[in-house]
C-alpha cells in the first residue's frame, strides 16, 4: 500500500523540463561572458585605429618625444600616443599642402580603382550570368577554372602576367595594373551565387513573353542580382584601393604608384606625415564600407549558402 502511495506521489510531483544548460540564469551568465569577450576583442581591434587618429593630431615634437625611442635608430621604448597635449592639424597641412606628390598618388589610386571596377562590371557581370543561367557543355569545368584562378596567389601569376603585359607593350603604365584587375575571377564567383537564386519560372515567363536573352539579363538579372554586384564592387574597392604587389611588379615609374605605396622616410620630423596620410587614405575605405555594409553581408551569406 505504501509503495503504491509513493509511486502515485512521484507521478504527481512536477518534473523539471529542459536541459540543465538551458537554465535562464546560466544562459544569462553565458551571454554576459560572450559580450565581455566580444567587447575585449573589439577594444583590441579599435585601439590601434584610435592611436593612429589621435597621433595624427600631435605635433612633430610631441610625436618625437613619444616615439623617439624606436625611430632613427633610437634606443628605448615607444609610448602609446593616446591623448595629444596640444591638438594641432599641422600633420594634415603638411600632407595636403606641402606634399604635392601625395595628391598624384591619390588620383592614381582613384583612377586604378574606378577603371578596374568599371571593367569588372563590363566583364564579370555577363560572365557570372552565363555561368549561372546557361546550361552549356563544360560550364562546371569553366567555373572550377574560375575558382582555381581566384585561389592562386599573385606570386604564381606574376610572371605570366608580366610576359603578357610586356608583349602588349603596356608595362609601366596604369593599364598594366587595370587590365588584370578588370578580368579578375573573384567578382564572377560572388555574382554567380546571386544570379543562381533567381527563380527559373521568372526567366521562363520572360522568354514566353518574347523577351530576348539580353533583355532578360538587363531587366531581370541585373536588378535582382544587384546585391551581389554591389557586394563584389565593395570587396573590389578594398582590394584595389590597397594594392601593393601589382604596382611594385609592373610600375617602375614611381609617379604612377597608387596611394598605398606612399611612405615617407620615417624620421622624427616626418612621423606625423605617416599618421596623417594613413588616416586620409582610410577615409574612402571607411565611407565605402559604411555605404555597402549591407550588400557585403549579403555577399558573404550568399557565398557560404549551400546551393549545390
Amino acid at each position: 500500500m505504501s509503495s503504491a502511495r509513493n509511486k502515485a506521489r512521484k507521478e504527481a510531483t512536477p518534473k523539471p523540463t529542459g536541459e540543465p544548460w538551458k537554465n535562464p540564469g546560466r544562459a544569462r551568465v553565458r551571454g554576459m561572458l560572450f559580450l565581455l569577450a566580444m567587447a575585449a576583442l573589439g577594444f583590441c581591434a579599435f585601439l590601434p585605429l584610435a592611436m593612429l587618429a589621435l597621433g595624427s593630431l600631435m605635433s612633430a615634437s610631441e610625436l618625437a618625444s613619444t616615439l623617439g625611442g624606436v625611430i632613427e635608430g633610437g634606443n628605448g621604448f615607444a609610448e602609446a600616443p593616446l591623448l595629444p597635449l596640444a591638438p594641432t592639424p599641422e600633420s594634415y597641412v603638411a600632407v595636403l599642402v606641402d606634399t604635392p606628390g601625395y595628391h598624384v598618388l591619390f588620383w592614381n589610386s582613384a583612377v586604378i580603382t574606378a577603371c578596374v571596377l568599371a571593367g569588372q562590371l563590363a566583364v564579370a557581370t555577363p560572365a557570372a550570368w552565363a555561368l549561372a543561367r546557361f546550361g552549356f557543355r563544360g560550364r562546371d569545368a569553366l567555373f572550377f577554372l574560375y575558382v582555381l584562378l581566384m585561389m592562386l596567389p599573385f606570386q604564381t601569376t606574376m610572371l605570366p602576367n608580366y610576359l603578357v603585359l610586356n608583349a602588349l607593350g603596356i608595362n609601366d603604365t596604369l593599364a598594366a595594373v587595370i587590365l588584370p584587375g578588370a578580368f579578375s575571377a573573384f567578382p564572377v564567383f560572388i555574382m554567380r551565387h546571386f544570379f543562381a537564386t533567381i527563380p527559373n519560372s521568372l526567366i521562363e515567363s520572360a522568354r514566353l513573353d518574347g523577351a530576348s536573352e539580353f533583355a532578360i539579363f538587363l531587366k531581370i538579372g541585373v536588378p535582382l542580382g544587384a546585391p551581389g554586384i554591389f557586394a563584389s564592387l565593395v570587396l573590389g574597392f578594398f582590394e584595389y584601393w590597397n594594392l601593393v604587389e601589382q604596382p611594385l611588379a609592373f610600375l617602375r615609374d614611381q609617379t604612377l604608384w597608387p596611394l598605398s605605396l606612399f611612405q615617407p622616410a620615417i624620421a622624427s620630423e616626418s612621423i606625423g606625415l605617416v599618421f596623417a596620410s594613413t588616416v586620409i587614405a582610410s577615409i574612402p575605405a571607411v565611407l565605402v564600407f559604411a555605404t555597402g555594409r549591407e550588400y557585403l553581408e549579403q555577399g558573404i551569406a550568399a557565398t557560404t549558402r549551400k546551393d549545390r
